[in-house]
C-alpha cells in the first residue's frame, strides 16, 4: 500500500469550527458545493463539482499539495501529488469552550 510522501507540509490541524464559504467564490459573490481546506495555509476552495475548482486551482498554483473536506461527517484528505485519500488524525474540529 502506497503511503503519503507530503504529511510534512500539514500546518494546519485545528480545523475551524464553521466557514463563510469559498474565498474565492464569495469574492466574485457565487455559490459552491461542498468546501476544502488547504492543510498547508489555510485557505478555504471549492471542490471539484463547483465551478472553477477553487481548492484545485489553489493547490497547482501553491504548490500545496493536502486538502481536507469541510463537510459535515466527512474527515478525508486529498494529497493531489500523491493522488491518496488519506486520513489525517492530528486534524481536528475546533469547538467553542
Amino acid at each position: 500500500m502506497r503511503a503519503c510522501t507530503h504529511l510534512d507540509r500539514v500546518h494546519i490541524t485545528e480545523l475551524p469550527e464553521s466557514v463563510e464559504g469559498c474565498e474565492d467564490r464569495l469574492a466574485i459573490g457565487s455559490k459552491w458545493l461542498h468546501l476544502w481546506i488547504c492543510l498547508e495555509c489555510g485557505h478555504i476552495g471549492c471542490c471539484d463539482d463547483s465551478p472553477n475548482r477553487h481548492a484545485t486551482a489553489h493547490a497547482a498554483s501553491a504548490g500545496h499539495p493536502i486538502i481536507r473536506s469541510l463537510q459535515p461527517g466527512e474527515d478525508w484528505s486529498w494529497c493531489f501529488v500523491d493522488r491518496l485519500v488519506i486520513l489525517i488524525r492530528r486534524c481536528r474540529v475546533q469547538t467553542s469552550p
